[in-house]
């Protein structure tokens, strides 16, 4: 998996979660604790859950192939779905269910120190696996806020790691309180009520990640400012004079196709289009080197044609460039 992959904040994460699993494991046995339980099935949900990303990243550097001629690169979006679904079903509604049971028959905690002791180690190992996500992302994350940073990122594991992460602290903290309620009360229920807010907290996140995988899923153009530097790497001003309309899309999160019908000059010839066309890719390429995929089609100029190309274009800042006028 590339550098933008994330791994070292996916191996950093299921080190931690296969680590704060088993210790929740052993905490349930000697106290008895939903809360335990069910942060302990959620750490080992997050742990198969890396798994599937590293096993995805792994198998999206596959070479092309003539049944898939544009690669596997989307088999990291795949993959990173498959974490919603399992961080749905197996963390959230487990925990939802074990939360329910905890409320309508409630029983009070045994050995308080297991749990207690367990959940504060928990939050240490959690947030230094959330710091390191954090690092590996403020390297691709520039000036975006994290919101928009989830939203328009390529490639899918580091959102995904950093919404497990969080997930986990905020979860950390739920059960920490409703366990010291249950404590301090005399009452299980609040052992329950901790339970079932992580349940509802894993069911949100899961579905954070799979409206935005879905996306990644559908296929997503190139963001604003790649599209501005092919735009702008595309038009030679000679015999490029303009762009009538272009496509892009992401076939994996570091290869870009780029689809264009170009303007040439009325007057150029084939050999003369033929090398404007071989500068034009190199420039694209040099501009932008995720645009691995180029097809560049000549055509004379038409206000009809461009305008059809205008209505079909998606590109994030709107329609189609005013390239296709100069």
């Amino acid at each position: 998996m590339s550098a933008s992959g994330g791994t070292k904040a996916i191996v950093a994460a299921l080190a931690a979660n296969l680590a704060i699993a088993a210790s929740k494991f052993v905490a349930f046995a000697f106290s008895g604790s939903s809360s335990m339980l069910a942060e302990g099935v959620h750490s080992l949900a997050d742990s198969g859950n890396q798994a599937l990303l590293l096993v995805g990243g792994k198998k999206a550097q596959r070479e092309a192939t003539p049944q898939h001629p544009f690669g596997y690169g989307r088999e990291r979006y795949i993959y990173a779905f498959l974490v919603s679904i399992v961080l749905f079903s197996v963390g959230g509604m487990f925990a939802i269910y074990e939360g329910y049971e905890k409320i309508k028959h409630p029983h009070e905690i045994d050995h308080w120190y297991w749990p207690v002791g367990v959940l504060v180690f928990a939050i240490i190992a959690e947030a230094f696996s959330f710091r390191t996500a954090i690092k590996e992302s403020n390297l691709l994350r520039g000036k975006q806020s994290w919101k928009e940073f989830v939203r328009h990122a390529k490639a899918p594991e580091l959102p995904v790691v950093l919404l497990e992460d969080l997930g986990a602290l905020v979860g950390l903290v739920l059960a920490l309180g409703g366990v010291g309620l249950a404590l301090i009360t005399g009452e299980g229920v609040w052992d329950g009520i901790g339970t079932l807010c992580i349940g509802i907290l894993l069911v949100l996140i899961a579905l954070v990640l799979a409206v935005e995988t879905k996306s990644l899923l559908l296929g997503e153009a190139a963001g604003l400012e790649e599209v501005k530097k092919i735009e702008a790497a595309t038009v030679d001003g000679d015999t490029v004079t303009g762009i009538i309309h272009m496509r892009t899309l992401h076939l994996g999160p570091e290869e870009l196709l780029v689809a264009a019908k170009i303007a040439v000059g009325q007057d150029a010839t084939a050999a003369e289009i033929a090398a404007a066309i071989n500068a034009a890719e190199s420039r694209i390429r040099e501009a932008v080197p995720i645009a691995r995929v180029i097809y560049l089609e000549p055509d004379i100029y038409l206000e009809t044609e461009a305008a059809k190309g205008a209505d079909r274009e998606a590109t994030p800042g709107g329609p189609a460039s005013p390239s296709a006028e100069h």
